[in-house]
């Protein structure tokens, strides 16, 4: 029995003369999605898989379907006879533009058993020449496929095909079993005393030899060690660096990639001939010094570290000099190098270094890439990697990250071992992680259908079309970037009341939970104002070091649409002033372990921000109406005493003038003197993020209406106004009740209705709407108009629909949400933006903009 071992990513070439059997071994061995088929793809252009004048362009085909299946990581098995070397190349350069693992399997069969084969097939009619030609070609062939493929397996005559089995064979680098803890250190470059301490300090402990060499270190907690690499040169004691990673790794307690460091001290030890350059030749003499032994082992271990690992079901990626996307599990020549010796441009500095390529800066990868190899000052999340090489060995630190923590532990050098050629602080100035460029979203992060992947909704779709108008709205008049951390959701209606009178009723809203499976709701005031989301940082250090304004500012408050609140910059600060008082007042800032907030609000009355709107829309239909209707019915009137018959006209028109009366008192009751911040109030409802915390969603409402009272109790300016809120038992009618009361009373008075959301943890598997408001009887004349609760008005607005308001309001309440949790999680700010630029986008979709 032959065993065939095949990476389970790469590409497998079948090889064989027609009739060989290749179908049937591709049915037996592989599913049908792995296998390109020759004859199919001609079938696939022609509508005859024995058209020989479409043998181009089916091929065309496969190489196209190859290439793609390649890209996207997938086995993929090539069922054609492959006897030409021509034919095989064209498949060999695909597999090495994408960095593959290939494999030949061979079907060696006595040309008599092809022929017979291909005679008894109704549908293939093929001359007599053609078998042995392509023996002949294949008997050339078998002297360099050996070469040609990393594997080669020949199988002769039928028996030993019928016998062969696959065994499938993971990358060298694929390690997505091991899902952790670890505890990645950075480049040590024989910094032993270091890294000693580094790994006491992750809690590790040092096992030692007769000798008192350290030989082992483990993690009493099962934490695993991970090295970048560079384990050697430049340092007092690269062996003893070596002595301890090798007993670490031979023990299961830790991981370790290859750096160039030790790429070259394998060749030198060879005896090849190096530059003994870069401290090459002090790790040459203390290695000397070490038994042959010693020096053998340390050489297996060198050689055999690869280039690089993906760890924790492809989550995180380690290799010496970093690693782009498309090169993540991959093996080549290629690949190595990049994970060795990164990308450079070509260039050198001032200190005749190479000029490395920042590739961090364009990284959009999933997975975690954490690397070494640069030196920085301090290590820097750039786009969801982080070079840990802080530069130990020229006097700064040793770093490691404890991953999934992401925390980052560090330990001083004990003395410059070794001077740099370059500064470390010019050094960052190259390096990817000296960059912010990285933050900057692009384009291709929300055109075309890949969406924004949401943690609650998985990927919410954004038209193009209204992804372009987003943009045109955000590089115009949205405030700094760096401040646009989330957007507010629009929020859907209750169900229409068939009560009389009537649109939207508290009792509607509440049974739609109910019946949900919601055992408990908040009901919160809603305020008539303008959305404001405020950013507020403890002070300028912060807004500096979190989100690299280093302007001053701290903060900023803007509009659902990005725009800052305030013209003048001084009002934002004396707003942000305010409210880090209030924050400071209570406790929270050390009760969230955080230097910064963001907070939903209101910003009050209506009138700062819409006044426009207001006296060319509102004011203009109220000022006409009680212009012209008292006017008419007047007419009427006199009309009438003429004795002419004008049915209930007048009445009709009466009614008009009241509603427009009413509708007035309506939009006048959110208007009101303002003058700078004399007049403006700011209501806080929700506590959306903090540093490390995603709080929206991670706790009850009835805990943010409490912290949003706390604010207003704290601010003495009178500038922070509290919302009200009444939680609803919906087991309960007599609860029911009380909160329908407390609406009729609230919209009575003024208000203009209230948000309904869920308390508690929500039903399994069922979606709910994160809120839905209830709007008052008369603040819906603002909406609707004047008349619209007349019995015909109000009978045609009942039939409204709602379901495209409401699938709008969980796409974008998940897109909020995503937001925030990339925010708390430190993920790089055009991560931040893509869900937020999509929030924006999507009020692009044909909605009722009065739902």
């Amino acid at each position: 029995m032959t065993e065939i071992r095949l990476p389970e990513m790469g590409l497998v070439v079948l090889v064989g003369v027609t009739g060989s059997g290749k179908s049937h071994f591709a049915r037996k061995h592989f599913a049908p999605t792995q296998v390109v088929s020759s004859d199919r793809c001609r079938g696939m252009v022609s509508d005859d898989e024995n058209d020989q004048s479409a043998t181009g362009d089916a091929f065309d085909l496969l190489h196209y379907i190859v290439a793609k299946r390649l890209r996207r990581g997938l086995l993929t098995v090539v069922d054609a006879t492959n006897v030409q070397s021509k034919a095989r190349q064209a498949l060999l350069r695909l597999a090495k533009e994408h960095d593959v693992l290939t494999a030949a399997i061979v079907l060696d069969v006595p040309e008599r058993l092809a022929a017979e084969r291909n005679a008894v097939r109704p549908d293939r009619d093929m001359p007599a020449h053609v078998i042995p030609r392509q023996r002949r070609e294949l008997n050339r062939g078998l002297r360099t496929l050996g070469r040609e493929f990393r594997r080669c397996y020949v199988l002769s005559g039928q028996e030993e095909i019928d016998a062969a089995t696959i065994v499938y064979e993971k990358a060298w680098n694929d390690r997505r079993d091991l899902t952790g803890p670890f505890d990645i250190i950075g480049d040590v470059h024989g910094c032993l005393a270091e890294l000693e301490d580094l790994l006491g300090d992750l809690g590790y402990g040092i096992e030692r030899d007769a000798q008192g060499l350290a030989v082992d270190a483990n993690h009493p907690g099962g934490r695993t060690a991970v090295f970048v690499g560079d384990l050697v040169d430049r340092g007092p004691d690269s062996p003893g660096v070596v002595r301890l990673v090798k007993g670490m790794v031979e023990a299961g307690n830790a991981l370790c990639v290859s750096g160039n460091h030790e790429a070259k001290l394998v060749r030198a030890l060879r005896g090849r001939q190096v530059r003994l350059s870069h401290g090459l030749a002090e790790s040459m003499e203390q290695f000397g010094a070490e038994t042959e032994e010693f020096r053998d082992g340390a050489l297996r271990f060198m050689d055999g570290l690869i280039s690089h690992y993906v760890l924790d079901e492809g989550r995180l990626v380690v290799a010496h000099a970093g690693l782009k996307e498309d090169y993540h599990g991959r093996a080549s020549g290629r690949v190595r190098s990049f994970a060795l010796y990164g990308d450079t441009t070509g260039e050198t500095d001032e200190y005749g270094l190479p000029v490395r390529y920042p590739w961090a800066r364009d990284y959009r990868g999933k997975a975690m890439v954490v690397y070494g190899h640069t030196p920085v000052p301090d290590a820097e999340w750039i786009n969801n990697t982080i070079c840990l090489d802080t530069g130990a060995v020229f006097g700064g630190k040793l770093t490691a990250l404890r991953y999934p923590e992401r925390e980052l532990v560090s330990v001083p050098a004990r003395q410059v071992w070794y001077e740099p050629t370059r500064p470390l602080h010019a050094a960052s100035a190259s390096a990817p992680g000296g960059h912010r460029e990285s933050d900057v979203l692009k384009i291709d992060d929300v055109l075309g259908n890949q969406g924004v992947e949401t943690r609650l909704m998985g990927r919410v779709t954004v038209r193009e079309e209204n992804a372009l108008a987003a943009l045109e709205v955000m590089s115009r008049f949205a405030v700094d970037p760096r401040w646009l951390v989330y957007l507010p959701p629009t929020m859907a209606p209750a169900a229409t009341s068939p009560l009389p009178g009537y649109l939207e009723h508290p009792a509607e809203a509440l049974a739609a939970y109910r019946e949900k499976g919601v055992l408990r709701a908040i009901c919160e005031e809603k305020h008539m104002g303008s959305r404001a989301v405020a950013v507020v940082c403890r002070d300028a250090s912060v807004a500096e070091t979190r989100f690299g304004v280093d302007d001053g500012t701290t903060g900023a408050v803007y509009t659902r649409t990005g725009r800052s609140f305030f013209r003048d910059a001084s009002a934002t600060e004396e707003v942000l002033g305010r409210l880090r008082s209030a924050i400071g007042a209570t406790g929270l800032w050390d009760e969230l372990e955080t230097g910064w907030l963001v907070l939903d609000c209101e910003l009050l009355p209506w009138s700062a921000k819409a006044m426009d709107l207001i006296r060319t829309q509102y004011a203009a239909t109220g000022a006409a109406a009680r212009a012209a209707l008292p006017m008419a019915s007047d007419v009427l009137a006199r009309t009438h005493e003429r004795g002419l018959d004008i049915g209930g006209l007048r009445e009709h028109i009466d009614r008009r003038a009241a509603n427009a009366a009413r509708f007035r008192d309506a939009y006048a009751r959110y208007c009101w003197p303002v003058d700078g911040l004399e007049g403006v109030r700011i209501a806080p409802f929700q506590v959306l993020a903090a540093e490390g915390r995603s709080l929206a969603t991670a706790r009850d409402h009835d805990w943010h209406m409490d912290v949003a009272a706390g604010l207003a109790a704290a601010d003495p300016t009178g500038l922070l106004q509290r919302t009200e809120s009444v939680v609803v038992d919906l087991a309960s009618p007599e609860s029911e009740a009380a909160a329908t009361e407390w609406w009729e009373k609230l919209t009575a008075s003024g208000g203009e209705g209230m948000v309904v959301k869920p308390l508690g943890p929500l039903p399994e598997g069922t979606k709910v709407q994160p809120g839905v408001k209830c709007r008052g009887r008369e603040y819906l004349r603002i909406i609707y108009g004047p008349d619209y609760t007349e019995p015909e008005n109000l009978d045609r607005l009942r039939g409204r629909s709602l379901g495209r308001k409401r699938s709008l309001a969980m796409r974008e309440h998940a897109l909020g949400t995503e937001a925030l949790d990339r925010l708390a999680a430190g993920e790089p700010l055009w991560r931040v933006h893509q869900a937020v630029f999509a929030v924006l986008a999507l009020e692009s979709e044909p909605v009722d903009p009065r739902l």
